[in-house]
C-alpha cells in the first residue's frame, strides 16, 4: 500500500477524534491516461483541508466542496465521475481524455479506520468491503490474489504490503534495503542461519527467519509479487536459493556480487538442473547504474532496478538481463494509459 494512502488514514482517524466531519475518497476506476492509480485515495476535512492525492491536482478542488457539501448532508457513500465529456475533461484538466471514477464515504467510527491501520501497522493485507446502500464496512484478511473491486454496490479496497521481498542474508546493505523496501509497500523477510549476522539484526517491520534459504523460498511460495535478493556472497547459501527463486514466478530475483562472481555463480546454477532461460533471469550483478558504492547506495540502486522492472520499464542494469526487463507489468494497482 501506498505510504502516501497509510497518511491519508492516519489523518482521517486523527481528524475524527478531534471532532471533524470527514469525507474519504477512493479511486475506483480509471479510463485512458490517469496521474493516480486506481486504490489512490484522498480525505477532505470539514474545513476545505485534504490529505492525499487522486488524480495530481486536476479534480481535487471540486473534491473539496463535494466533500464538503457530503458532510453537510451527512449522506451515505455514493459514486462521483469526472471527464466524462470532452468539456468536463477540459475543465479538470484531465491528460489525454481520461476519466476518474471515485467513491465519496463519510469517515465515522463505524468506518474501521483504527482497526484497519492497526493491521496494516502489523504487516497484514486486509481486504475492507464498503456497502454502499447501508455504509457499512467489513474488514477480512486479504490474499496476495486480492484486487480492488466495485460493482456498484459494494467498494472492496485492498490494503497492506502488497509485494513481498525475500532477502537472503542479514548484513549491512540488507538493514538499507529492508527499510527502503518497506516503504515501496513491501513485505520484508530476511533469512540468515548465521548466528553472528541473525543475533545483531533488529530493522523494525522485516521478519527475521534463521532457516535454510533454500526451504524458506519454497515456504514462501513465491508468485508474481514477490522478489528475492541474495547479498551474502556465500554460495552454501546463495546458490540454492537462487534455484528455487528462478523455478518459480517471482518477478525479480537478484544477487549481488563481481561481474566475475555473478558469471561464476551462472555456471554454478547451470549445474542445479535449471534452464538457460531460467538462468537468464538473474539480475547480476544487482542494480540500475548510477555508481553506487556505499551500502545504502547499492540498496537504493537495487530498490530502483527491483521498481523498473516492476512497472515494466526499460534501463541499463549493472548485470544481466541487459537492459530489457524479463517480467512485463504485474502491478494491479499500477496506472495503465
Amino acid at each position: 500500500m501506498d505510504s502516501v494512502d497509510i497518511e491519508v488514514l492516519k489523518n482521517a482517524v486523527a481528524w475524527l477524534d478531534a471532532g471533524h466531519k470527514a469525507t474519504l475518497a477512493t479511486v475506483t476506476r480509471t479510463w485512458g491516461s490517469a496521474p493516480r492509480p486506481v486504490g489512490a485515495m484522498l480525505v477532505i476535512r470539514d474545513d476545505g483541508h485534504v490529505i492525499g492525492s487522486v488524480s495530481g491536482g486536476c479534480v481535487e478542488d471540486d473534491l473539496i466542496e463535494r466533500g464538503k457539501a457530503h458532510q453537510a448532508t451527512g449522506g451515505k457513500p455514493e459514486v462521483v465521475t469526472y471527464g466524462v465529456t470532452a468539456d468536463q475533461a477540459a475543465r479538470f484538466g484531465l491528460p489525454c481524455g481520461g476519466t476518474l471514477q471515485l467513491v465519496l464515504e463519510p469517515v465515522k467510527a463505524e468506518s474501521q479506520l483504527k482497526e484497519l491501520l492497526a493491521t496494516i501497522e502489523r504487516h497484514e493485507l486486509v481486504a475492507r468491503f464498503l456497502d454502499m446502500e447501508s455504509g457499512d464496512v467489513k474488514l477480512q484478511s486479504g490474499r496476495w490474489s486480492d484486487v480492488l473491486e466495485f460493482d456498484g454496490k459494494v467498494l472492496k479496497s485492498v490494503h497492506g504490503p502488497r509485494w513481498r521481498l525475500l532477502i537472503i542474508g542479514a548484513g549491512q546493505t540488507s538493514r538499507f534495503l529492508a527499510q527502503i523496501a518497506q516503504a515501496l509497500d513491501y513485505q520484508v523477510t530476511v533469512c540468515d542461519p548465521r548466528e553472528e549476522y541473525a543475533d545483531e539484526w533488529n530493522v523494525p517491520g522485516a521478519t527475521l527467519v534463521r532457516g535454510y534459504p533454500d526451504d524458506v523460498v519454497l515456504e514462501m511460495n513465491p508468485d508474481p509479487h514477490f522478489a528475492v535478493v541474495a547479498v551474502t556472497h556465500d554460495p552454501k547459501l546463495d546458490d540454492a536459493a537462487l534455484t528455487e527463486a528462478l523455478k518459480s514466478p517471482a518477478f525479480y530475483v537478484g544477487a549481488v556480487g563481481s561481474r566475475l562472481n555473478n558469471e561464476k555463480r551462472r555456471k554454478r546454477l547451470a549445474e542445479f538442473d535449471l534452464s538457460a532461460e531460467e538462468i537468464a533471469r538473474l539480475y547480476g550483478p544487482v542494480g540500475l547504474k548510477i555508481g553506487s558504492k556505499t551500502p545504502a547506495e547499492i540498496a537504493v540502486a537495487i530498490v530502483a532496478e527491483m521498481t523498473a522492472v516492476r512497472r515494466g520499464v526499460k534501463f541499463e542494469s549493472i548485470g544481466v538481463p541487459a537492459a530489457v526487463p524479463a517480467t512485463p507489468n504485474t502491478d494491479p494497482l499500477a496506472c495503465r494509459s
